[in-house]
């Protein structure tokens, strides 16, 4: 396991986002920061500033990466590294179906990430970006969402979209322009429930 975090953190600041020898440039440029573990109450501090409810907040469990790797790599092997990355939108309907997925390895731009390339957000749920996958279903992914002390309990059957958003502070700005941007697309569903969940990643890529 930790000569695959090894590997993840490698990947987070070089093939992520098409970057160079030159990364330690590059990664500052985009604002990333050096990971390392957060606490509860940084989460709820980096909540505030980039502008969503700590009700709605939650920790992806460290042994998602567990599940993840434990899957058949020469199967799955693009599938894997697509649910592997720091920065992730995950649209679900209520029956539990992946229907629309945004990361980072597909978003391109710089010195900001372009999450609405190609005009992908002019729609809910958004247009196409990464290929549609099976192996996270919704109940699989809320299994390794850890709550918070403040967090809200919700109910999917309530809500007509789920839409998980991976974010961490390690990323910095480019976690809360994802924010913004799935906030703002989901505005223009005027009728259906949705509902907006944010999962932080920090501590499962700095190994916790």
């Amino acid at each position: 396991m930790k000569r695959h975090l090894s590997l993840l953190r490698h990947i987070t600041l070089t093939f992520s986002f098409g970057l160079t020898s030159c990364s330690s440039i590059f990664t500052r440029l985009y604002g990333i920061k050096k990971i390392k573990p957060v606490d509860e109450k940084t989460i709820v501090r980096y909540a505030k500033k980039f502008n969503f409810r700590d009700v709605d907040s939650y920790e992806l469990d460290t042994a998602y990466f567990s599940y993840l790797f434990s899957l058949d790599s020469t199967k799955y092997k693009t599938q894997i590294k697509n649910h592997y990355q720091p920065l992730q939108a995950l649209y679900y309907d209520n029956s539990g179906h992946l229907i629309s997925f945004q990361m980072n390895c597909y978003a391109g731009g710089f010195p900001n990430l372009k999450w609405d390339r190609n005009e992908i957000l002019t729609t809910f749920p958004p247009k196409q970006q990464a290929t549609i996958d099976s192996i996270v279903s919704l109940d699989k992914q809320i299994k390794y969402l850890k709550p918070l002390s403040q967090t809200s309990k919700f109910y999917v059957d309530n809500y007509d979209y789920i839409v998980i958003v991976y974010w961490n502070r390690f990323m910095g700005r480019q976690s809360k322009r994802l924010i913004h941007f799935v906030q703002e697309n989901s505005k223009l569903e005027k009728e259906k429930k949705v509902k907006i969940i944010y999962a932080n990643t920090d501590n499962i890529f700095a190994g916790q």
